[in-house]
């Protein structure tokens, strides 16, 4: 499925079902995704979460009907899917900056929140350059760690670089040097089912046999269609960036899909001095 028509089809449940109790996990299992590929799409497509669209929609509505009706507090907590009129009363106030029993006196200024529609625009004007690789089954040793779906997209959310940042400290690539032929490093992500609310993150080398160290495990990638793209910069902000281009550019006009597959950041020894990493995702024709 296109990943504009997966975000129209997203909105349009979410919209259907807001005084329902769902999360972001409820829709991706409606588009036949895993929670963590659905949440990096939605996210990247609209620049909010999931979770916070249906939060924000939630507390504006009921924002605009407590002060167009006599509605008590209880029964609007309960309505918009809150388990008490506490923590109700705590996301409207975080929301609109008032508590509802102020909301409902006159003149009192409320936050609006509207239903996101998806416009079809003209996105980048500048060359993106890409290649399409065939890659045979190969596998990685890796130190794997598990993270949370939404810190993929959190602002300010330092938890993948941290990890980057304790392997280093703590003799990881030490180990996978001692233990590989091949020094390319790799980061590669997976999402594990589309119940799950954790996705691993792992960082390798291509493992070529031997003793499999303590605290290390041997991660598989599938042989598919790999579109891979140069992150061009001198930090990791152009990995965010890079994302945000085969997101919003490549994807939407290409004539492949990404799978819902492992995808990985490819650390070359060799690599030149503006390209920071390569970007590899499966995809197939559409």
């Amino acid at each position: 499925m296109d990943c504009i028509q997966s975000v129209q089809k997203a909105i349009e449940y979410m919209e259907n079902h807001l005084l329902e109790k769902i999360s972001y996990e409820d829709v991706a299992r409606q588009l036949y995704m895993s929670n963590y590929h659905f949440h990096r799409l939605f996210s990247m497509i609209t620049g909010i979460t999931a979770n916070d669209y249906i939060r924000s929609r939630k507390l504006s509505m009921a924002g605009q009907e407590l002060i167009m009706s006599d509605k008590k507090v209880i029964d609007m907590a309960f309505k918009y899917g809150y388990e008490s009129p506490e923590s109700f009363t705590k996301a409207f106030a975080r929301f609109h900056g008032v508590t509802p029993n102020v909301a409902k006196r006159s003149g009192t200024g409320l936050r609006s929140f509207n239903r996101l529609v998806i416009k079809i625009q003209l996105e980048g004007g500048s060359i993106m350059e890409y290649k399409i690789v065939e890659k045979e089954r190969f596998q990685l040793l890796a130190k794997v760690q598990a993270f949370r779906n939404e810190s993929i997209s959190e602002d300010g959310n330092t938890e993948i670089p941290d990890f980057w940042k304790q392997c280093g400290d703590n003799g990881v690539f030490d180990v996978l040097r001692q233990h590989t032929k091949n020094h390319d490093t790799y980061g590669v992500c997976a999402p594990i089912s589309k119940e799950n609310t954790h996705f691993d993150y792992g960082i390798g080398m291509v493992y070529d046999g031997g003793e499999i160290p303590n605290g290390f495990r041997i991660w598989n990638v599938t042989p598919t269609i790999w579109a891979v793209f140069k992150c061009v910069g001198t930090d990791a902000d152009c990995i965010g960036k890079t994302w945000e281009r085969i997101f919003k550019e490549f994807l939407p006009s290409s004539d492949y899909t990404m799978l819902d597959d492992t995808d990985f950041e490819l650390y070359s020894e060799n690599s030149n001095q503006d390209c920071f990493c390569e970007i590899w995702i499966p995809v197939e024709k559409k």
